[in-house]
């Protein structure tokens, strides 16, 4: 099997349903990792809460498995290394200035949506879903949405790009582990959209408007609202400041 620079397992699939539900499968049969699967065309590519995500070919589709060190509590942490690695990938094609992170889980170029995330705790491994706008912008979606292409003179192929992520994940990842999550908070705020702006927060059963004040030592959404700030873990984040849109 090919292996990046890093020694990780790289499979790349014509069609898939998931890469997801392809590492899943994996996982089940016995595999553990690490290993990337990217598909050039996913069928069945699915987002946070199961929404679909639409991807056609020339996108880019994949995920990582692998068995995470750490505490069970701290794995979400994860998903803000990703956020990183993929905004430094995405920086080697586009102006850095143009890049934003929101939270939990999205990397932004001028405002609008270019790529998410999505971690899925399979048990002893944990698996990484990663899907970019490279050539598709989605259209009918409740927040912006672009792509790469519209940004950038240069669109890699999907095995050229999983490098250049793999190689930035598991840099930051060693910092995590050797370090903490402090200065991967720090790094990630530098990076982050809406920070001290009035945001909306969508939960579950209710919908809060407050002022985006921060992260947590866990990582977890602090929003100042007229009665003391509250502690997020969980929900979307639209942008109601001027100019913004979620």
């Amino acid at each position: 099997m090919p292996r990046l620079t890093s020694g990780t397992d790289f499979q790349l699939f014509d069609t898939l349903d998931s890469t997801s539900l392809e590492a899943k499968r994996q996982v089940e049969a016995g595999e553990n990792g690490p290993r990337w699967i990217v598909a050039l065309t996913q069928t069945g590519g699915y987002g946070r809460r199961g929404r679909a995500w639409e991807q056609r070919t020339g996108d880019f589709a994949g995920s990582l498995f692998f068995e995470p060190a750490g505490p069970a509590e701290n794995l979400g942490q994860v998903s803000f290394i990703v956020a990183l690695a993929l905004a430094e990938t995405l920086e080697e094609f586009t102006s850095a200035e143009k890049i934003k992170l929101k939270w939990p889980n999205d990397v932004l170029i001028d405002g609008a949506k270019c790529a998410g995330i999505l971690l899925e705790n399979l048990g002893a491994h944990l698996a990484i879903g990663i899907g970019v706008n490279m050539v598709t912008a989605p259209e009918g979606m409740p927040y912006p949405t672009t792509r790469l292409m519209d940004h950038s003179d240069e669109l890699p192929e999907p095995a050229a790009f999983a490098e250049i992520l793999d190689t930035h994940f598991w840099r930051i990842y060693k910092e995590w582990r050797e370090q903490g999550f402090e200065p991967i908070r720090q790094q990630w705020l530098s990076s982050a959209a809406g920070v001290f702006e009035e945001i909306t927060v969508r939960l579950p059963n209710e919908e809060l408007k407050g002022v985006f004040a921060g992260l947590d030592e866990t990582g977890a959404l602090e929003l100042r609202l007229a009665e003391g700030k509250r502690t997020i873990a969980a929900g979307e984040v639209f942008f109601t400041a001027p100019g913004k849109k979620s």
